[in-house]
């Protein structure tokens, strides 16, 4: 009785902030601790499930690098990298669309459905979802190109088929597969596809999880919220580093495109996504636009 009475009274205290986001889109980029086991998995999915109860759109992008270095071992399929970027060829390509779009994307769709949620997997070829083209790198060193193989970025969201599932009453769950205008499939990085479809959505926030608190200061302790401007200055300078840097940048770029309010959450905490949305302490760090609306950059 008194685990009933702890749910009801949570409830209560969240219906503000259920009455604020109900009818809008939250995308979530899912991916790193929050699926390193079954427990994790499935504290997610209870928490997509009760958004789409209380009436908000959650839209899941999921990555799955592990997965497939895991796969491409078990085939003996060699792993190239270039300045720290992986070389995706075409035998590694196939393995990318099976792991991703198959054993990854349905098991969170199925996931999704078993807590009583209404999911569908897509890929970028579905519907035409993600327009892609090659990946244009170059080396950090020298400036010289850099061949990824079928490495691509995102060209455009055609949210169509998102918008047609949403108003169905499912929660689309996406791989970052794009496609090219000849039809040809590109590996795309998961957080930059989740910013795209974020600002394609215009969703009310985009919410990034990762492996730590949020984002750190100098000192290693969390920063709750920070501006775009922010941000900006803290990458220049140094105050954020390493992998940290691109997903603040993939929020930034959300944020220029129209999307109020990104989040980079700590997925190793339970039902991070639920604490960060119906409450005011959140979990992890909040970034928003500037005062004077520009996103920083």
């Amino acid at each position: 009785m008194k685990g009933y009475i702890q749910k009801a009274e949570t409830l209560i205290e969240a219906l503000p902030y259920i009455r604020e986001f109900n009818g809008k889109t939250v995308v979530v980029k899912y991916g790193g601790a929050a699926m390193k086991d079954d427990g994790r998995m499935a504290s997610f999915a209870e928490d997509v499930v009760l958004l789409q109860y209380v009436g908000i759109h959650p839209v899941v992008v999921h990555g799955g690098g592990p997965q497939i270095d895991r796969m491409l071992e078990m085939l003996s399929i060699p792993t190239e990298r270039k300045e720290g970027l992986r070389v995706t060829s075409q035998a590694a390509m196939e393995v990318v669309e099976m792991v991703l779009g198959g054993t990854v994307n349905k098991r969170i769709v199925a996931l999704i459905n078993k807590f009583g949620g209404k999911a569908v997997g897509l890929c970028g070829q579905d519907g035409g979802l993600i327009r892609a083209r090659k990946l244009e790198a170059r080396s950090r060193a020298t400036g010289e190109p850099l061949d990824l193989g079928l490495v691509g970025e995102v060209e455009e969201i055609r949210p169509g088929i998102l918008r047609s599932l949403e108003g169905d009453g499912f929660v689309p769950v996406i791989a970052p597969i794009g496609v090219g205008a000849g039809g040809e499939v590109y590996n795309i990085n998961g957080d930059t596809a989740a910013a795209e479809v974020a600002a394609a959505v215009s969703a009310e926030k985009f919410i990034l999880l990762t492996d730590v608190a949020g984002v750190l200061d100098a000192k290693g302790e969390r920063i709750s919220t920070m501006t775009g401007d922010e941000a900006t200055a803290a990458i220049r300078n140094g105050g954020i580093t390493g992998g940290m840097i691109p997903k603040v940048e993939c929020g930034l770029a959300a944020l220029r495109k129209g999307v109020r309010k990104v989040h980079v959450l700590d997925g190793r905490v339970p039902h991070s996504v639920l604490l960060e949305i119906f409450t005011d302490a959140g979990v992890g760090t909040e970034i928003v636009r500037s005062p004077e609306g520009a996103a920083g950059g």
